[in-house]
């Protein structure tokens, strides 16, 4: 089993944190609190800090990757209490074999935080002729 990156925007900040020293921002507090819980759980999961994902209005973003599989971006997650939620999901993400995660299994915040979904990237020798 591939292991599960966990990508998360530690720029992502709310509107009430302009001015907020960077490490106080939402995103960097998310990211320390995965870690920790993915580190706690023993979580087959790498959790990659980025500066940005592009999602800047739907501050906290994060995405699900791996190789083979289809890429999850979700937004407006909760800095606080978003860890165990998006753990819980990786999970799942990680239980498949593309990536596709049965809308009916994924938990609310990750049905609602949707921002978009990336094909695997095909290697020059899948590709039809």
């Amino acid at each position: 089993m591939a292991v599960t990156n966990i990508y998360v925007c530690t720029t992502c900040k709310l509107a009430e944190e302009a001015g907020c020293a960077a490490s106080d921002r939402s995103g960097a507090r998310l990211h320390r609190a995965l870690s920790a819980l993915a580190s706690e759980r023993q979580s087959p999961v790498e959790i990659v800090p980025v500066e940005c994902l592009s999602v800047c209005k739907r501050a906290c973003t994060i995405s699900f990757a791996a190789p083979g599989k289809w890429t999850y971006v979700y937004g407006d997650l909760p800095a606080d209490t978003g860890a165990e939620v998006i753990l819980d999901g990786a999970a799942l993400y990680g239980a498949t074999s593309d990536g596709l995660i049965p809308w009916k299994q994924r938990p609310e915040a990750l049905k609602r935080g949707v921002v978009s979904r990336v094909p695997p990237m095909i290697s020059p020798s899948e590709k039809q002729p």
